[in-house]
């Protein structure tokens, strides 16, 4: 009986030690919330929100989720899972026409960290979270 609790008491341990090291990878879910709204506020919204040259160009309204997630009136910007082929990767890339690199008239363009951020949204799944 001794060594069964001994074993249990051990085992406790043991996974409280190793709880943190499991529960990591849920920390690093990018969410459109957290990581991803306060870019395009500050990189896209003023743009593209009615009445913004981009808005009135292709139809592109990204003040929600779900009108990101519309996309244009020419198709949609975001294909869940894929940043490759997600236009809107694409065009803060740079791997577009220079007339149409986002957001429009910066110089030298989003920062790295931030374009890796989005790809890692769209490549996660583009979730509403």
């Amino acid at each position: 009986m001794k060594n069964g609790i001994l074993q249990c008491v051990a085992v406790l341990a043991a996974l409280l030690f190793c709880a943190p090291a499991f529960a990591a990878p849920l920390q690093l879910k990018t969410s459109f919330k957290r990581d991803v709204q306060p870019v395009i506020h500050d990189y896209c919204l003023n743009c593209h929100e009615p009445g913004g040259k981009g808005y009135e160009k292709s139809g592109l309204d990204m003040r929600t989720y779900q009108s990101l997630m519309k996309g244009t009136r020419f198709g949609a910007v975001i294909k869940p899972g894929d940043s490759f082929t997600s236009i809107l990767i694409q065009v803060v890339e740079g791997r577009v026409h220079a007339s149409i690199k986002m957001p429009y008239g910066m110089s030298g363009g989003l920062a790295r960290d931030k374009v890796e951020l989005l790809k890692k949204w769209v490549d996660q799944g583009a979730l509403d979270n």
